[in-house]
């Protein structure tokens, strides 16, 4: 099978590596205990208690990319050797004022300064709520009034994802804008669109992030994809299965409303993969950026880009997080489509939410983290077998 080949996979691994990761994805396929461990975590963080030891050798490290930028180049220069491109994050969810804020975009700018000197950084991304509060999307989604103070505070909102995209479009590098929750989605869509009308009319410069398990997101792409004819311009979609699988189930029940993602993995799949012929069909419009560790989803663009004659320099990319789908990353790179492997950086201290989120996130994805164990497994039995 093409992504069992674990020699490839993890050929940048010690055997040392290879077991603290299996340790550290034992301990996260427990819901249990990432749920007892990340209510710890975030009392001690709000206390201001430095739990740094507790992350810097175990997840940080099987996670993150470095806490600066120059730690980050070195895994970068490491994975293009594999003909890997990466795409850098300053992984900072630790937001709280306005000048968090600004120097999040300080951040993501001189990310783009560092892109454009590296050709193996192919992508800046940027999490909305990295550049604006959240309960300003949240009253603009809902197209509540903002006092002045909430005009001026979404108006910068509006400055910073401008800054972003026309740093991007001046250095030719290409801008990834995540999604967040669904309740506060619908003003970052708004934005996003209106910039990919003004900056996507040759080539696609800004990709937006659509969530499949959203029961209404394969009509939203269907609109986009109408908007995109209407208005002329280009779409680049980062498509993924969705992030906020808890907070989205535990807030609608909380409120009393139906849950806006499907409540089965089956069902997201299905959507998931309707969203992929989609746009695989109209690769005039679209360029994918196909962000997902499920092998049989990634199985299906293969072969579609086989049947259809589609050139693997097309515009069609495939992305897994560091520390994870490694099978993935270095057996398609080896067939010489295009890999992009994402790398958050960033102080310990900042990242720990970012960490946090991820634990929670394996927990809630069937056979995630089984998967990564049994190739790790393998590959440690094939080490001692050689």
């Amino acid at each position: 099978m093409l992504f069992d080949n674990t020699k490839r996979a993890f050929h940048l691994k010690t055997d040392f590596d290879l077991k603290k990761a299996l340790i550290i994805f034992k301990l996260i396929s427990s819901k249990r205990l990432v749920s007892i461990v990340s209510r710890l975590v975030y009392f001690l963080y709000k206390i201001n208690m430095s739990i740094n030891f507790l992350f810097k050798d175990t997840v940080f490290k099987q996670f993150c990319a470095g806490t600066n930028k120059q730690e980050t180049l070195e895994i970068v220069d490491q994975l293009s050797k594999s003909k890997i491109y990466s795409y850098v994050h300053y992984a900072s969810e630790n937001i709280k004022t306005d000048e968090d804020l600004d120097l999040s975009l300080k951040q993501i700018l001189s990310s783009f300064a560092f892109s454009k000197l590296n050709k193996n950084i192919s992508f800046v991304v940027f999490k909305p709520t990295s550049l604006g509060f959240s309960d300003i999307y949240q009253k603009h989604s809902l197209n509540k009034p903002l006092n002045s103070i909430g005009k001026e505070s979404f108006n910068k909102i509006k400055f910073r994802f401008e800054a972003c995209c026309k740093k991007a479009k001046d250095l030719k590098v290409k801008l990834l804008i995540d999604a967040e929750e669904s309740w506060i989605q619908d003003s970052i869509d708004n934005l996003t669109e209106s910039l990919m009308e003004k900056y996507n009319k040759k080539n696609v410069i800004v990709y937006t992030t659509i969530q499949m398990y959203r029961k209404d997101r394969y009509d939203y792409l269907i609109n986009l994809h109408k908007k995109a004819l209407i208005k002329k311009f280009k779409i680049g979609v980062k498509l993924v299965r969705g992030a906020y699988i808890e907070k989205e189930f535990n807030r609608s029940r909380l409120l009393g409303y139906e849950n806006p993602i499907y409540s089965t993995k089956k069902e997201t799949d299905k959507s998931f993969n309707k969203a992929v012929n989609f746009i695989l069909k109209r690769l005039e419009v679209f360029s994918l950026f196909l962000a997902t560790h499920n092998e049989k989803s990634i199985y299906n663009v293969i072969r579609f880009m086989s049947k259809n004659n589609i050139s693997k320099k097309r515009e069609i990319y495939f992305s897994q997080l560091y520390g994870m789908g490694d099978n993935i990353t270095f057996n398609l790179s080896h067939l010489n489509y295009k890999v992009v492997k994402y790398l958050p950086y960033g102080p310990i201290k900042d990242v720990i939410p970012y960490l946090i989120r991820r634990a929670e996130e394996n927990t809630s994805v069937s056979g995630q983290t089984s998967r990564e164990m049994e190739l790790i497994k393998k590959e440690i039995k094939r080490r001692k077998l050689n």
